[in-house]
């Protein structure tokens, strides 16, 4: 590798390993020569090396398998699953297209936690107030998407129906018992993303260039607007994509004035 003044050495080295996995030398799947090996390749150090490696791991060019070594990666484009976000009612029932996934979650962990900085707003409530959580690791039917799934449920809102007692229900079944206490339901979505954390990669088996969807939704009571719970769903961008049915909105007629006599 020829080397080139006032630029760093290790970007010099990244720019020779990207070019041989662009030209095919290397294919997905390949497993890299050894830190010397390569190092002696190129004519640096293995620090050296190793910088330009961690640089196309951040772009998501390798992955490093543990005991194994380092591989090229495989190009994705683009996600392979969809979560469908929408909600189906009939009376007191309710269904979503990802209650299949339920089916293949892992056994849920329920456990007693309190509104932080997140939750407390999307609540309406105050910091610390006391709740029941119910986290779940889906798995999509096909076995090519998993998400990371969470219900929370304030007490001082579900106190009072089977919730607090039976916290380990899916969205649907949470769903048709906040039906059954006599709350007409609707639902608020928001969307944000960030990078995931070390165990939500591996529980999502992610590489370490994926960025994480988080999907927060609220259940509200709609005569009153007041949220019941919260469901948090965590995925990664690079293997699934959320799908929202769009419905246009009817703008509400103001009522008509009574013509005034004379």
């Amino acid at each position: 590798m020829a080397i080139i003044r006032n630029e760093a050495l290790h970007k010099q080295v990244a720019a020779a390993m990207r070019q041989s996995i662009a030209t095919g030398e290397w294919p997905p799947g390949t497993q890299l020569p050894t830190e010397t090996d390569l190092a002696e390749t190129y004519g640096v150090s293995r620090p050296t090396v190793r910088l330009a490696v961690a640089a196309l791991r951040s772009e998501g060019q390798l992955d490093v398998k543990q005991g194994r070594g380092t591989f090229v990666r495989t190009a994705i484009h683009g996600p392979s699953v969809s979560m469908d976000r929408t909600i189906t009612a009939q009376a007191d029932t309710f269904s979503t297209p990802i209650d299949a996934w339920f089916d293949h979650a892992e056994e849920p962990t329920v456990y007693r936690t309190r509104t932080g900085a997140i939750t407390a707003p999307l609540l309406e409530m105050d910091q610390d107030e006391l709740m029941l959580g119910c986290d779940r690791l889906l798995t999509d039917p096909t076995g090519a998407g998993r998400a990371l799934h969470r219900l929370l449920l304030p007490m001082e809102r579900i106190g009072a129906t089977p919730l607090a007692q039976q916290p380990a229900a899916t969205p649907a079944e949470a769903y048709a018992t906040l039906a059954a206490a006599g709350h007409n339901l609707t639902w608020r979505e928001r969307v944000s993303a960030r990078a995931p954390q070390p165990d939500e990669r591996e529980a999502l088996h992610l590489s370490e260039a994926a960025v994480l969807l988080v999907a927060h939704r609220i259940t509200h009571d709609q005569a009153t607007g007041l949220p019941l719970i919260l469901e948090e769903t965590r995925l990664g961008a690079e293997t699934t994509a959320l799908t929202y049915p769009i419905e246009a909105h009817k703008p509400k007629r103001a009522p008509r004035l009574a013509k005034s006599t004379r």
